[in-house]
C-alpha cells in the first residue's frame, strides 16, 4: 500500500463536493487525473469509497468512514508539523533546571525566569531544587538541561558561564555588639559561635565560605550545623550565633538579623550557569541561557 497525503486531499475534495469536476477545479488539476488517482486509491485500499453514476457521486459506507479518518490524518500531520516548527523556534517544549536554594533570591535569575514565562508561555519549565554538587550527575546524564549553582569544580563534560559575582555578608543578631558597625573584618568573627552548613549536605557555599576563612587564617568556632541557608538565618535571628551568607539572601527580611559588609576583597561568591558540553542546545535552551546571562 502506497497511499500519499495528496491522495487523501484528492479524496476529501471529491467527498465534500460530490462532483469530480468541481473537486478538480478546487484542487487546480484536470478531471481525468483526479478520477485516476481516486480509482488507484480505491484499488490500494481494496474498498469502493464512492458510488458513481452518470448523474451523481455518493459516499459508500467505507467512504464515509475513510473520509472521517482521512480528515483526522491530515489534521494530525498539520499539528505534528506545527509542533515541530514551534520546537525548532523555541516557543514550545520543556526545560529542566536545577537550582540551589539561593537561586530564587538572585535578581538576575528570578528576573530571567519571569521574562521567559511572559515570552514563552507554552514552554514547560520544571524547576528542581538541588544543591550544587548534587546537580553534576543529572546535568551529565541529561536529567537536567541547565544548572544554576555556586562555584565548584566541574567534570570535563560540563561547561559554565558566570551569571554574577555577589558579596558575602556577615550575619549577626541585632543585639550583638558588632551590629552597630558599618562593616567588619573577617577576624571579628574568629571567636564567635558560628552557625554553618553541615558538611554532609554537599552545598558549594560550605567550601566557598570555609575556603575564604582559611585563606585568612580563621578557623571558625562552629556550634550549629544545619542543612539550609533559611535555617541559618533563623538561628542567627534567635541569637544562637553568627554566620556568613551571600547578598542574595538579603531579600529575606528578618528584623532581628543585621547584615554587615565584610572588608576583605575576596569576600565574594560566584553564581554559575552550567550545562553539558556535548548535548545539543535546543532553541528553548538557548532562549533561557540568553536571558540568564544577559
Amino acid at each position: 500500500m502506497n497511499i500519499e497525503l495528496r491522495h487523501l486531499r484528492y479524496f476529501i475534495a471529491v467527498a465534500e463536493e460530490l462532483h469530480f469536476g468541481r473537486a478538480a477545479q478546487r484542487l487546480n488539476i484536470s478531471q481525468p487525473p483526479l478520477s485516476q488517482q481516486i480509482l488507484l486509491l480505491e484499488q490500494q485500499i481494496g474498498a469502493r469509497l464512492l458510488a458513481r453514476t452518470n448523474r451523481s457521486v455518493n459516499l459508500t459506507a467505507a467512504g464515509q468512514q475513510f473520509l472521517s479518518d482521512a480528515r483526522q490524518i491530515l489534521l494530525n500531520v498539520e499539528q505534528a508539523a506545527d509542533k515541530a516548527a514551534r520546537l525548532h523556534m523555541g516557543v514550545e517544549g520543556e526545560l529542566r533546571i536545577g537550582f540551589t536554594s539561593s537561586a530564587p533570591f538572585i535578581a538576575p535569575v528570578s528576573d530571567a525566569l519571569f521574562i521567559f514565562r511572559q515570552r514563552y508561555p507554552q514552554v514547560h519549565i520544571q524547576m528542581q531544587e538541588i544543591n550544587t554538587r548534587q546537580q553534576l550527575d543529572p546535568l551529565s546524564d541529561g536529567r537536567l538541561d541547565l544548572g544554576v549553582m555556586r562555584n565548584t569544580p566541574l567534570p570535563d563534560n560540563l561547561d559554565h558561564k558566570l551569571i554574577l559575582r555577589e558579596p558575602l555578608y556577615a550575619l549577626v543578631h541585632r543585639a550583638h555588639p558588632l551590629a552597630q558597625k558599618q562593616s567588619i573584618p573577617l577576624q571579628a568573627l574568629a571567636s564567635e559561635p558560628f552557625v554553618f552548613f553541615d558538611p554532609q549536605v554537599g552545598t558549594a557555599l560550605y567550601s566557598e565560605i570555609l575556603g575564604m576563612l582559611q585563606r585568612h587564617n580563621i578557623e571558625p568556632y562552629i556550634t550549629q550545623e544545619v542543612g539550609e541557608a533559611m535555617t541559618i538565618l533563623g538561628l542567627v535571628s534567635t541569637g544562637l550565633g553568627v554566620s556568613i551568607l551571600p547578598a542574595s539572601f538579603k531579600r529575606i527580611h528578618l528584623t532581628d538579623v543585621v547584615w554587615l559588609p565584610l572588608q576583605q576583597h575576596d569576600a565574594l561568591s560566584e553564581v554559575w550557569l552550567v550545562w553539558a558540553k556535548q548535548r545539543e542546545q535546543s532553541a528553548v535552551l538557548q532562549h533561557m541561557m540568553g536571558l540568564l546571562l544577559k
